[in-house]
């Protein structure tokens, strides 16, 4: 089977949510099928890079936006109905080199990872169409409307509406439609929604291990730290849980690491937080800490940090609102805090139970390896493109 697998950024490096789910995907779609790799970037791609994913796919086509081109796509959104990311990703210009490539190749599958991508196969009635919404983007931007400043609002209210009536719409555009859980699925407005299949993240548990390395930190926070959920949650441990941790333990050490720190992030180092950006081994900083606090207020889908965290055997706690994809066992696989209070009140009972921690992280760790790998969720996808269902 060959397909053409367009994404609206180079899956590699690995950084954030969408490009390790688009790089796995690939990289186990390529051991029984023609992958023809097409992605859409704001920046030039390093020979490193895509090298990095070049042995998985029989061909790499990356189409570079013009800067000045997705700064005059952002002012049409004022005069059309889509969302500003879709409008942002989406350039006539691309379009056109787009249609030559699929003639070329004629693929017997397009797979379009996010909604961002969806209208560069809109028109295209010829060719098998998979959708992988991954999350429900309107629910997470929903989240974003009750933290945004007076100015900002009224444009994350508008996106959240369109992002939600766009979901419904990009449905139509094809044949067979993905996502990476129950709870997002409920979120998209269509009719026929639960023909949404879901199929879920992985971890390599190999990779994904505790390793020997100094425990210097009594909490660690990794995250994208240019991606609003993450400073939120990095603001949220920083001015809300810290203050009341200092009572208690005023010598505590806490690491948020990450991308790309934004500076509200990289203004919150002080005494008791160091900030760093990425790092070439994030299991050294993962192992490095003796708790993953991962409060999170806003975002949506599932938390890949979480499953990396949980496959290194760190306790981790965070919240319902993350939970509720992950779906771990509370009080055995993961600890949820629902108020500042009680995340300090779990923070400092496993700081002072060495037993406890090794118990919940032993027990996160057997978690993911049983419900999240990557071989199971791409066997699943895998059945998904053999069948002959067209809906």
């Amino acid at each position: 089977m060959t397909i053409i697998y367009l994404t609206s950024r180079f899956p590699y490096p690995i950084n954030k949510g969408d490009k390790l789910r688009s790089y796995y995907q690939i990289k186990e779609l390529s051991k029984s099928h023609e992958i023809h790799l097409v992605s859409l970037s704001e920046k030039s791609i390093s020979e490193k890079n895509i090298l990095a994913i070049n042995k998985y796919c029989k061909s790499i086509t990356i189409y570079k936006m013009d800067f000045f081109k997705r700064i005059l796509n952002l002012f049409k959104t004022l005069f059309n109905n889509k969302p500003f990311q879709v409008n942002y990703f989406y350039h006539y210009s691309i379009q056109k080199k787009l249609n030559n490539k699929i003639a070329e190749i004629s693929p017997d599958y397009i797979f379009c990872q996010l909604i961002r991508t969806a209208m560069y196969v809109k028109n295209n009635h010829t060719t098998s169409k998979v959708l992988d919404y991954m999350d429900s983007l309107s629910k997470g931007m929903e989240r974003r409307i009750k933290i945004s400043n007076l100015f900002i609002k009224p444009f994350v209210i508008m996106e959240f509406q369109r992002l939600k009536r766009f979901e419904n719409l990009a449905f139509e555009f094809f044949n067979k439609h993905i996502i990476i859980s129950e709870n997002d699925r409920k979120e998209i407005a269509h009719n026929k929604k639960n023909e949404i299949e879901i199929i879920g993240n992985g971890i390599d548990t190999n990779y994904f291990q505790k390793i020997d390395t100094e425990i210097k930190y009594e909490l660690v926070f990794i995250g994208n730290l240019s991606y609003l959920p993450n400073i939120e949650a990095a603001n949220f441990i920083a001015k809300e849980v810290l203050p009341k941790l200092l009572e208690k333990l005023p010598r505590i050490k806490i690491l948020i690491a990450g991308s790309n720190p934004s500076k509200r992030v990289l203004k919150l180092a002080n005494n008791n937080i160091e900030v760093q950006g990425w790092v070439e081994d994030i299991r050294k900083t993962y192992s490095s800490g003796k708790i993953f606090f991962a409060p999170m207020t806003i975002g949506s889908g599932l938390q890949n940090k979480l499953l990396e965290a949980m496959s290194t055997s760190i306790p981790c706690i965070t919240s319902e609102l993350s939970n509720r994809s992950l779906k771990a066992v509370e009080k055995k696989n993961i600890l949820i805090g629902r108020s500042v209070n009680e995340y300090v009140y779990h923070i400092t009972s496993l700081l002072n139970d060495e037993k406890k921690r090794k118990k919940i992280g032993e027990s996160g760790r057997k978690y993911v390896i049983e419900n999240y790998n990557w071989k199971t969720a791409n066997d699943k996808l895998l059945r998904l493109l053999k069948s002959k269902q067209n809906f």
